[in-house]
């Protein structure tokens, strides 16, 4: 059977692997949520906007005789990464997810863990502070909550209304960043605590090192809960598991 492969992307991984899978002449499309209004070129069909639940992706997969589904989605996008291990499970399609190391704190670092964007908002009600929100657009409403704090917030697209947060600056910008730059930017605004989720791999992880030289307390997210799947921890390893249906295990 020809692989016809279906990969849910919209991270540095995703991007790498679709490279790798261009590269082979292998037929894929690369699915984004549509988070994105100016996504980065990928040398692979594109399609963008939501399956509408299980049972549209289900209907999805077959439609399209998807042969491979490859969730290579953000570590937080969990209700997507649920979904497809269900509709693969209806299905019969084999399923493998490209997934990047959490990050891990160290003796040098400062952090409050909080399982979810909730016990990040309750970790801000104390007095007055300047927080570096790296946490995306779709959550900042849940920190009006704690107006009292003057927020940095960095997005990859400009805010189409104001965020509801009575005092924030906003820095349009898409990583991957460096260290030197994000305590450039910490320093410039003054930050005093960052919150994070915890995304792992390399392309986010510099705003975490410079909390870490600068000596600012991380309040970090946990990851959410994800039915177990079979993972693959670099591009190189779905192409073998694709090639020779190599069973990486859960």
């Amino acid at each position: 059977m020809t692989p016809n492969i279906l990969l849910l992307g919209g991270t540095t991984e995703a991007a790498s692997l679709a490279r790798a899978l261009a590269a082979t002449g292998l037929r894929a499309t690369v699915s984004l949520a549509g988070r994105v209004a100016r996504p980065a070129p990928l040398p692979l069909p594109l399609r963008v906007g939501g399956f509408g639940g299980v049972a549209g992706l289900v209907d999805h997969l077959r439609a399209e005789g998807v042969t491979h589904v490859v969730d290579a989605t953000h570590p937080f996008a969990a209700q997507m990464s649920a979904n497809a291990a269900a509709a693969c499970a209806e299905t019969g399609v084999p399923l493998i997810a490209l997934t990047r190391a959490e990050w891990r704190e160290t003796g040098d670092d400062r952090w409050v863990r909080v399982p979810d964007i909730a016990g990040a908002v309750a970790a801000l009600d104390r007095p007055a502070a300047r927080v570096f929100l790296a946490v995306g657009r779709m959550h900042l409403a849940a920190f009006a909550a704690r107006p009292q704090h003057d927020y940095l917030l960095r997005l990859v697209d400009a805010p189409v209304s104001p965020p509801p947060l009575p005092r924030h600056r906003v820095v349009v910008d898409r990583g991957p960043f460096g260290l030197e730059g994000d305590m450039a930017l910490m320093r410039a605004h003054g930050t005093e605590i960052v919150v994070s989720k915890n995304a792992g791999g390399t392309g986010a992880f510099a705003k975490i090192a410079a909390a870490r030289a600068l000596g600012l307390p991380v309040i970090m997210i946990d990851r959410p809960a994800v039915p177990p799947r079979p993972e693959a921890h670099a591009p190189e390893e779905v192409l073998r598991w694709l090639g020779h249906g190599a069973d990486l295990g859960v």
